[in-house]
């Protein structure tokens, strides 16, 4: 167990490290889910997520780490596994200190990203590093739109070696004394080869602030729902005799401090 948060806290202590001008804004949040309708892995799971991010002096930063708990009969002793990502991207725009705009492209970034976790049950099974080129993108209504294309390279398990096109979005629209949040990402990877299949990942979540009700700040206590669409999941073929095509919805509880 001690090895599987060494990177995501490093991470994480790196960003509080700085102070004054090089951390602009940051924002970290717990989320608790429960959930059913997953596939390949126990159909019922309840997560517990804390995520990180940040804008700083040449780029921003995100950061989040899932402990996942299998309700259920399953083959492994192990209930418990994790999943994280460590993602910094290098803004052009900040580094020049100019404003590069083009039509509805607000600035061009590096992006990077680094994943770890459990695969067959062995601690940091899982990695893989992706590299590629990122813009921010003017969308009307949105408070933010993301889009980043990688290259993945497989440095230990599976999903490595193939291109990732990942969107990442926040739409805010007040109702009422509240307000409706739909924010989430999709990973669409493409032109895989070997034993791991082209998939698509789109996991939004759709959030109600539930917490300015009771008197706190605005966007510190949210409540809703999170769909999680995964086609062919972990790169896994779906066929007639074993399903991967997942599509499961989690009950959610966040909190931000």
């Amino acid at each position: 167990m001690k090895r599987k948060l060494v990177p995501a806290l490093l991470a994480l202590s790196t960003t509080f490290a700085f102070g004054g001008d090089f951390l602009q804004w940051q924002d970290t949040s717990l989320t608790g889910l429960y959930g059913t309708g997953f596939e390949v892995d126990p159909e019922t799971q309840q997560t517990l997520t804390i995520e990180h991010a940040n804008g700083w002096m040449w780029g921003d930063f995100f950061w989040f780490h899932d402990a996942i708990y299998f309700d259920g009969d399953q083959s492994s002793n192990d209930k418990v596994t994790y999943y994280g990502e460590i993602a910094p991207r290098i803004s052009a725009g900040k580094i020049l200190k100019k404003d590069l705009s083009v039509a509805f492209v607000k600035d061009w970034l590096i992006a990077g990203c680094y994943e770890y976790g459990e695969f067959n049950g062995e601690d940091f099974g899982l990695q893989n590093g992706l590299i590629g080129v990122g813009v921010d993108l003017d969308v009307p209504g949105f408070d933010f739109f993301q889009l980043n294309v990688y290259q993945r390279f497989g440095l230990d398990g599976p999903g490595g070696d193939c291109v990732q096109i990942t969107p990442v979005w926040k739409l805010s629209t007040p109702v009422g004394k509240s307000t409706f949040i739909f924010d989430g990402y999709a990973d669409w990877v493409v032109n895989s080869d070997g034993g791991y299949s082209d998939n698509l990942h789109f996991n939004p979540q759709f959030k109600f602030d539930i917490g300015v009700l009771m008197g706190l700040e605005d966007g510190a206590l949210l409540a809703g729902a999170e769909y999680d669409l995964w086609l062919n999941k972990y790169g896994i073929k779906d066929s007639a005799g074993f399903k991967t095509d997942q599509s499961a919805i989690s009950a959610l509880v966040q909190y931000h401090f």
